[in-house]
């Protein structure tokens, strides 16, 4: 397939995704941000017991009957309780036990009166008020009762799920295994950061943007470095991966130069679905299978790869992992500023989007990364569009 739409090439890609359905069992606190694979269900009541909102003291209300300020009720300390503790042994009507917070109620006891409000005398509380059955009482279950479903299959765990869990006694949860994703670059103009810079050459900022944009997405990327201008070199070296990664990503090499080796790599290993996508930037990319592995061949231009990355591959990424959350976000809004270029294909311009409003920085080439840098978003401008005024109405999507 050739100079399909983006619509029609984001089919294709998850025709041929396969969500991952491998299991794997880790530690609560390794869990954040995984899709747990089973429903997660309360085992006992959470709290387990009856407790106390607060600091004071337990008894039986019925003791209080008739309390006033010039009558309080008498009762008698027999012992003390803080949270953790455990109180054996009933307490009889006419006493009173201290408890702090989170401690439990004990046998006997069916409310709880606030420190402040007694006052001590000799061993005793004096009572100013009548307490009723139940005041100041938290039950047990009061949070969740056994049998309840706390975390459905299928869910992306977030830290208020693993608080959840934690409370119920889960040490550990059953949750998909990660996707494999390896990141690579083509290019013999290519040097890694931190290396001298040579005549003729550049450093290598697509391998940055993608890694780093996996890993604020969630995933923990095989970043395999700069691959050569060479077919055979580089097809080796891809083919080598089918059986470890899931999911293959490159940029550069994709076009129709002399060395856009990406063309002879993927008839060399595996199956083209389609070349080139009608958007600009990075109308050139390339997807293909290399036996259960999917890639994504993006353009060698720093935005155009950004830019088809966020369109193409995070929906393949949503799929796979079965994170909603990958997904892009439609969005529609104003335009602060004019955009005086003419589209004649479909185009998606960078932008910051706030409160209903798009705002798009002067240089938009796709070769230009610097001001990428704060944007939030891509503006989707229809194919046949003239300039476009400041205040029109627009379509994007939020990253």
């Amino acid at each position: 397939m050739q100079d399909i739409s983006l619509e029609q090439a984001i089919e294709v890609l998850l025709d041929h995704t396969k969500k991952i359905e491998a299991v794997e069992e880790v530690p609560l606190l390794e869990s954040l941000g995984r899709v747990i694979a089973e429903d997660a269900v309360a085992s006992f009541d959470n709290p387990p017991f009856d407790r106390s909102p607060l600091d004071g003291y337990t008894f039986a209300a019925s003791g209080t009957k008739g309390a006033s300020q010039e009558h309080p009720a008498s009762l008698a300390i027999i012992g003390e309780e803080c949270a953790g503790d455990f109180f054996e042994g009933d307490v009889p009507e006419g006493a009173a036990l201290r408890l702090m917070t989170g401690a439990a109620i004990p046998e006997g006891c069916d409310c709880v009166v606030r420190q402040e409000d007694v006052t001590l005398e000799d061993g005793r509380i004096l009572v100013p008020y009548e307490l009723h059955h139940h005041e100041n009482y938290c039950f047990a279950g009061e949070d969740v009762r056994k049998g309840t479903l706390l975390v459905k299959k299928g869910t992306e765990l977030t830290a208020a799920h693993l608080g959840v869990l934690a409370s119920l006694g889960f040490g550990k949860v059953k949750v998909y295994r990660r996707l494999r994703v390896a990141i690579a670059s083509t290019g013999d103009e290519l040097v890694l950061p931190g290396e001298p810079l040579r005549p003729g050459k550049i450093y290598n900022s697509n391998l940055y943007v993608l890694a780093g944009r996996l890993q604020e997405l969630g995933f923990q990327p095989e970043v395999l470095g700069i691959l050569p201008d060479d077919v055979d070199e580089a097809a080796e070296f891809i083919d080598a991966w089918r059986d470890k990664a899931d999911f293959f990503l490159t940029t550069g090499g994709v076009s129709v130069g002399k060395k856009d080796i990406m063309h002879g790599v993927v008839n060399k290993i595996g199956t083209r679905l389609f070349w080139r996508v009608c958007i600009k930037p990075g109308a050139p990319v390339i997807a293909y299978t290399a036996g259960n592995m999917l890639g994504i061949a993006l353009s060698g231009n720093p935005f155009a790869s950004f830019a088809t990355f966020e369109l193409l591959a995070r929906q393949v990424l949503s799929k796979f992992s079965g994170r909603g959350s990958v997904r892009y976000i439609p969005v529609e809004g104003f335009l602060a500023d004019k955009f005086p270029k003419p589209s004649y294909g479909r185009r998606f311009i960078r932008a910051h989007y706030r409160n209903g409003v798009f705002t798009i920085p002067e240089q938009h080439d796709s070769g230009s990364l610097f001001s990428a840098a704060g944007c939030n978003a891509l503006i989707d401008i229809p194919a046949g569009t003239g300039p476009v005024p400041s205040g029109s109405r627009v379509r994007g999507v939020l990253l």
